[in-house]
């Protein structure tokens, strides 16, 4: 076999080589040691960040926001009402986005002026009344939060459609504020899915 031959077979068979070898070592162990990791340190989170009721089934997660209908689709008034969403039909995880309107947009303002009606219909308040976030959606979609103030409006509606007092109600929502992350990032916010799956496990 002549020289260059076999540099050549050989070359190939040392790229072979490290290529087994680095998919073995980058592809498999690398993989195994960080699930690995995830599992055993974070595996609440690792595992997709599940909320289960109050069977231990899971019905969504923490991470990604829920709509809250009866039947007929319309808004339930048993349970607290997330922020609009623009992810496909909503909430939709294979469609994350927002409406990309402007301010502006004749679209949006028409959007926002509708809901903002529906809303102040809804809770029995004028529409001045009515939080921004309740009427926007967030740029994901699919984020599962409202605004203290959104959840507060929403007391007197909810205490009313499940018998309960409002005082339980409001306590219950207090008590699911999650503050600022280390305690200057970000807002105070109210995660729904989380404060709903609260509420029904209150049993009435």
């Amino acid at each position: 076999m002549p020289v260059s031959t076999r540099t050549t077979v050989r070359t190939a068979g040392v790229a072979v080589r490290a290529m087994l070898v680095f998919t073995l070592v980058l592809g498999v162990g690398y993989t195994l040691l960080v699930t690995g990791i995830g599992q055993l340190a974070l595996p609440w989170q690792a595992n997709g960040s599940l909320v289960r009721n109050a069977a231990g089934d899971p019905v969504g997660s923490a991470l990604i926001g829920q709509s809250f209908t009866d039947a007929s689709g319309a808004a339930d008034p048993q349970y607290f009402q997330s922020r609009p969403s623009a992810a496909g039909d909503g909430y939709d995880g294979g469609a994350s986005s927002g409406s990309n309107w402007g301010p502006e947009n004749p679209d949006l303002v028409s959007a926002t002026e509708e809901r903002k009606a529906a809303i102040a219909g809804l809770e029995g308040i004028d529409p001045s009344e009515v939080p921004a976030d309740a009427v926007t959606a967030s740029g994901s979609g699919l984020d599962p939060h409202i605004s203290p103030a959104y959840a507060l409006l929403q007391v007197p509606r909810v205490a009313e459609a499940r018998g309960l007092d409002e005082s339980e109600v409001r306590a219950l929502v207090e008590a699911h504020i999650q503050q600022r992350d280390l305690g200057y990032l970000g807002e105070p916010r109210v995660n729904v899915v989380e404060l709903n799956l609260a509420l029904d496990a209150l049993g009435r």
